[in-house]
């Protein structure tokens, strides 16, 4: 029986799907990435936003139409149970987001008596299987290493601790380890992801790991660069910001989603609320040559024309490297949901417009600073034409910019390599390899 898996959402949904298969692997199973080919399609989804819910059931709905057994795994069976199975009958079973292990037995029974089955934990709390080896989907210079799951935070428009469970760290060893496999493998650049990397090792060892964690990898041979996504706020400790300093290896870049600006729409936001222009100041000070990257929300319920020019004000202000702006998504079971009023769809869509438009101008300023300097870049590939595809230690795989350039010399993906930079637009760079 050959199994094909289509993965929605998040790059820690992406470890995910890549450990059932390797659980199935390790059951014998054919895996197959073209589904057309399959017989059992699993569709592993995301409820994040509505935009994302509706992605993950297209596919759902696409793969049934072609004739295919479809299991769903992931966020939206855990969040909507039984009420998907009504709204798609098809669906031939159904697996929570920390059930993963189950998978094989879930398409064993299947097979058996063709019977739609459903394995989803009510309480979901996540156990990361250290002894199954992911069957990478993708495989390239860069590789996630999920250091945990799950969020103690409880943040007014999510619902990813509900879907997840509380905060799960997995021990310093077994990352290591796996960090140590990637490499031989020929990755050159991890990953860290967590719904909160900053928080890592909390659990398990009563303080923050995550410095400690850092300093295990960057002991690694043939690492080059150790990339921290998802930080919080409040956990930007002195002993972090000074392990993301002086370690060789880390990239000077730092991912920390601050969500708004103004201290009313944060409290209403459940999130810290603090001087977040002091913060960035802090990281740029403490770290030279540092890439500040953030994720905000306008159209939050209740943000007034003067909150979102408060946070307008203080992007204008703070000139973020990197800056992502999304519009509020109302979800069933947040806090938000109950709260008044709800702003419309398109106040949020214009401005949200307004704020991408600013951080453009901003982007583009801060590219310019790069041209006549020389940027150390990892190689991901080739244009049709022959132009090399890169990406510098300022920018994150899929969500940031791009370096392209010309060379004579052979260069080989995932080599660190020197690039000239000439040329810059508002997300990418131009130059050539010295």
């Amino acid at each position: 029986m050959k199994i094909a898996l289509i993965n929605h959402g998040c790059a820690k949904n992406l470890v995910d799907a890549e450990l059932m298969l390797g659980f199935l692997k390790e059951q014998g199973y054919e895996i197959t990435l073209d589904e057309t080919k399959s017989d059992i399609v699993i569709v592993n989804t995301c409820s994040f936003i509505y935009d994302a819910e509706q992605e993950s059931v297209q596919s759902i709905l696409q793969m049934i139409n072609a004739g295919k057994k479809v299991i769903v795994t992931g966020c939206l069976p855990q969040k909507h149970k039984n009420d998907l199975k009504e709204a798609i009958p098809e669906i031939v079973g159904m697996l929570g987001t920390t059930d993963i292990e189950n998978i094989s037995k879930l398409i064993k029974d299947i097979e058996k008596d063709g019977k739609y089955e459903s394995i989803i934990s009510d309480t979901p709390k996540y156990v990361y299987p250290e002894n199954i080896k992911r069957q990478q989907i993708t495989m390239g210079a860069s590789s996630y290493i999920k250091i945990g799951e799950g969020c103690n935070y409880n943040c007014g428009y999510c619902i990813i601790p509900k879907l997840r469970g509380k905060y799960v760290s997995r021990p310093i060893e077994k990352i290591v380890e796996e960090a140590k496999s990637l490499v031989k493998k020929g990755v050159t650049e991890i990953i860290l992801i967590a719904q909160d990397t900053s928080s890592y090792g909390i659990d398990l060892y009563e303080k923050q790991a995550l410095p400690e964690l850092l300093r295990e990898l960057n002991k690694i041979k043939n690492l080059s660069w150790i990339r921290i996504m998802y930080a919080y706020p409040t956990q930007m400790t002195d002993e972090l910001i000074e392990a993301i300093s002086g370690l060789d290896k880390v990239v000077k870049y730092i991912d920390i989603p601050l969500q708004h600006s103004h201290p009313r729409v944060l409290e209403s936001m459940k999130r810290p609320v603090m001087d977040y222009k002091k913060l960035v100041k802090k990281l740029r000070d403490k770290i030279p040559g540092v890439s500040v990257r953030t994720s905000l929300i306008v159209g939050y319920p209740g943000e007034t024309e003067e909150e979102f020019e408060h946070l307008y004000n203080f992007v204008k202000d703070v000139k973020f490297d990197r800056m992502g702006a999304f519009e509020y998504s109302r979800e069933k079971g947040t806090y938000s949901d109950k709260l008044k009023p709800q702003i419309t769809k398109k106040v949020k869509k214009q401005r949200r417009d307004k704020l991408m438009k600013l951080q453009q101008k901003i982007s583009l300023d801060n590219n310019k600073k790069y041209i006549g300097t020389v940027l150390n870049c990892i190689v991901e590939g080739f244009t049709d034409d022959g132009v090399i595809i890169l990406r510098s230690e300022h920018d994150a795989p899929e969500i940031d910019g791009l370096v392209y350039a010309k060379s004579d010399k052979q260069v080989v993906p995932g080599d660190i390599e020197p690039v000239k930079i000439n040329n810059a637009d508002e997300y990418d760079l131009y130059g050539i390899i010295e």
